[in-house]
């Protein structure tokens, strides 16, 4: 494919803060926007401006590249809109081939996903009803065929919904052609919305709650018994156990179902297969810190240990590799991942230092803002750590100043191997020398000319703060613990668009 990673010089621009940086190639953009978007309001940048310039990216990238992209997104950094979007907009540049149906078959992974993408094809081509859907792009409804062919019924009437298109519609547009009398018996009852009511752990729920009981006391025993048939009955999923903490720990459940549960968020293969992003547990262990509950510290341990999976794949530091790892911690920061979320830019950053820094051997941590502040943690008790570090907050100020990490560094005469930031990048010296950041890594590397930078870019807003193609400078974006995968790559000569090149569809 034809990018041009290896021009001998980027284009200068300025980020938000008008400090000096660097634009990216289109291939690069476009890997960190839709990494690092729930599609929501970034601080520096309105969600449908998102919106907009991830669709003026398509058009400046290479096809099979975007195809590519939407795969992994969903696949390996486990994002469910972006990948819909990426292949929508795909499909108004991309005609002749079938790499859109490769691509729709890559990212619907849940019964679901096929009106969702439906719903938005209809919003992108301003077709405002649903009946005018059946002028679908022939990639897409091909793709979909193959969709429909990987769900059974419980799957198709777990997220059978009232929505602006419902599966039934998804059905009569797509046409799939079942795979045998079971499946067609399945897409009949679609048509004529007679799908089995699946028991699922909401429904039982709301049955429960829908029912009268003479006492308040009566009324706690049943959904005590609720919780803990759910629980023993292996139909509470990775998910909704994690998002029920509270409601299971104040039901007041057994001793015999507590241990289940805490076996359970702990397990390995169990965290590996529920592909939750790390700030899922983060999420969890906040809500539950005010419960009282005699349960409650074997919870957090539980979650501790989750998360810790999360680690699992980072090679290459022992204490032969001397590491500094930063999280900003600047005003900008402090923006919610999307509209519904509590967890912001900050929390993840601090959060995703603390899995790095919980693997290395030979390290320094701290935050950055107006100044730098050195704190050193201990290796275990990843959330535990991240909630101390949210407890100093606004000892370092609010400033991107993050080429103080570097300055420390130099004053400090100390030669190390990694620097790594967690950051939106928009990067500046507000003391007002606009051009510090580079300028003080390059005396660095003057110094120490084995030292490599690391930036994970939180934002996604298009610029980096340095070249990525020179004097050792990475690039890492996204809220996965995937990007650890990234981080291996890097030492191997990969980068992260080389990675995304490797993607089969």
């Amino acid at each position: 494919m034809k990018f041009n990673f290896f021009k001998k010089e980027a284009k200068v621009v300025l980020n938000y803060e008008g400090a000096k940086a660097y634009a990216m190639t289109p291939a690069e953009e476009l890997y960190s926007a839709v990494v690092t978007t729930g599609l929501s309001d970034a601080n520096y940048e309105k969600g449908n401006d998102r919106l907009k310039r991830i669709q003026s990216l398509i058009k400046k990238n290479d096809p099979e590249f975007v195809a590519k992209l939407a795969v992994y997104a969903r696949k390996d950094m486990y994002l469910r809109s972006i990948p819909l979007v990426l292949t929508t907009e795909l499909a108004k540049q991309t005609s002749g081939t079938d790499l859109i149906s490769k691509t729709v078959d890559g990212v619907v992974q849940r019964a679901d996903e096929i009106t969702e993408l439906l719903a938005y094809y209809q919003l992108a081509n301003k077709r405002t009803d649903t009946k005018k859907l059946n002028k679908l792009s022939k990639q897409i409804q091909k793709g979909l065929v193959k969709s429909f062919n990987k769900f059974d019924e419980y799957q198709f009437a777990k997220y059978n919904r009232k929505a602006e298109v419902t599966l039934k519609d998804a059905l009569f547009l797509v046409h799939p052609k079942a795979k045998d009398e079971n499946q067609q018996a399945v897409f009949n009852k679609i048509a004529n919305n007679t799908l089995e009511t699946p028991y699922t752990w909401e429904v039982g729920l709301s049955v429960l709650g829908q029912t009268k009981f003479a006492n308040e006391a009566e009324r706690k025993l049943a959904f005590k018994n609720k919780w803990e048939e759910l629980i023993f009955s292996n139909k509470l999923g990775y998910m909704a156990t994690m998002r029920n903490l509270r409601n299971i720990l104040e039901a007041g459940v057994s001793s015999d179902a507590m241990n289940k549960v805490c076996r359970y968020l702990s397990d390995e293969r169990a965290v590996s297969n529920s592909k939750q992003l790390p700030f899922r547990f983060l999420a969890a262990y906040r809500e539950l810190k005010t419960i009282d509950s005699p349960y409650l510290s074997s919870v957090l341990e539980a979650l501790e240990d989750a998360v810790v999976v999360s680690a699992r794949n980072i090679k290459g530091f022992g204490f032969d590799t001397s590491v500094v790892i930063a999280a900003d911690v600047s005003g900008s920061m402090q923006k919610a991942v999307s509209n519904k979320s509590k967890v912001l830019l900050y929390d993840i950053g601090l959060l995703m230092s603390m899995i790095l820094q919980s693997q290395c051997k030979n390290v320094v941590t701290g935050i950055f803002g107006d100044r730098w502040l050195r704190v050193p943690m201990p290796k275990n008790g990843i959330l535990r750590n991240v909630d101390a570090f949210y407890k100093r907050e606004g000892e370092a100020g609010y400033s991107t100043n993050g080429y103080l990490v570097i300055e420390d560094l130099i004053n400090r005469k100390e030669q190390v191997d990694k620097v790594m930031l967690f950051t939106d990048t928009q990067m500046w010296n507000s003391t007002g020398n606009r051009n510090s950041f580079e300028d003080v890594w390059n005396r660095y590397k003057t110094i120490v000319p084995h030292a490599k930078l690391y930036i994970f870019d939180l934002a996604g807003y298009g610029t980096q703060p340095l070249d990525v193609r020179k004097n050792d400078v990475y690039l890492i974006a996204g809220w996965s613990d995937k990007i650890f995968d990234v981080l291996n790559a890097l030492e191997d000569k990969k980068s992260a668009v080389k990675i995304i090149q490797k993607v089969v569809l």
